[in-house]
């Protein structure tokens, strides 16, 4: 097989798989390990797909900076949000100092939660509403408000997170990719998320099987700093970044 039409095939597993490993390529196309490697780098050099150690990924436009309202995300992947909202809460013991973060999963998280002896900090003005409804202690972050993601956000929101020291904190993020991360369309809204994320002892991403190999213009963290707590796994490449827990009914 001449390199030109390896170059092909290979493009075309990477585009319709979006993340495989070099024993994977060398299977498919019966050739060495070593082979696959050249060849990777050279696809790379021509910007066609996106080499790291171990395999290759798609190289993914990045998604925009459009939003789609809080309401009408809230619909979407409804029964895989309710299984990682319901799991996620079983993990909330009575020390721990909670923070949970603005977004449709980890509103969700909120309609499952039980334990009334630990204390909760969110940015999502329905989530605070929410937390006092079900008679829990909880703060809500102060700063700007972001209408279509009813979550605070901007200077103000992360001041008033700084020497704030979260045992566990519930993330939520619109894109996972093995190379970009968890990444977000807005700016302040990552820049909440990362503050969180650094000061947090233990943090989860929840997020649903489609969020997977989806990039947005801000990352807010390297896949390697949080859990991943999901309903279904696209890539087992994944689980070489992170610890991640799938869960189902």
């Amino acid at each position: 097989m001449v390199n030109q039409e390896r170059y092909e095939r290979i493009q075309k597993i990477i585009d319709e798989k979006g993340t495989v490993t070099v024993a994977e390529l060398a299977q498919a196309l019966d050739t060495s390990e070593s082979t696959i490697r050249r060849d990777l780098t050279a696809l790379d050099k021509l910007g066609r797909i996106k080499k790291f150690f171990g395999g290759a990924t798609a190289v993914r436009e990045t998604e925009g900076f459009f939003e789609d309202m809080f309401s009408v995300r809230e619909r979407k992947m409804h029964e895989e949000k309710t299984m990682i909202a319901r799991y996620a809460a079983t993990l909330i013991n009575d020390s721990d100092f909670v923070y949970i973060d603005a977004g449709t999963t980890t509103s969700r998280l909120v309609d499952f939660i039980t334990n009334s002896k630990a204390t909760y900090v969110t940015n999502g003005i329905n989530h605070g509403r929410k937390l006092i409804h079900r008679g829990l202690k909880a703060y809500i972050v102060g700063g700007k408000i972001k209408p279509t993601t009813e979550a605070i956000v901007g200077a103000e929101g992360i001041l008033s997170l700084k020497g704030l020291n979260f045992s566990k904190a519930f993330i939520g993020s619109n894109g996972i990719d093995i190379n970009a991360g968890y990444s977000t369309p807005d700016i302040e809204e990552a820049l909440i998320k990362q503050t969180v994320i650094e000061n947090a002892y233990t943090s989860f991403v929840v997020a649903d099987h489609s969020k997977f190999g989806r990039v947005f213009p801000v990352t807010f963290s390297q896949l390697s700093k949080c859990c991943i707590i999901t309903d279904k796994l696209t890539d087992a490449i994944y689980t070489k970044e992170t610890i991640i827990k799938e869960v189902s009914e």
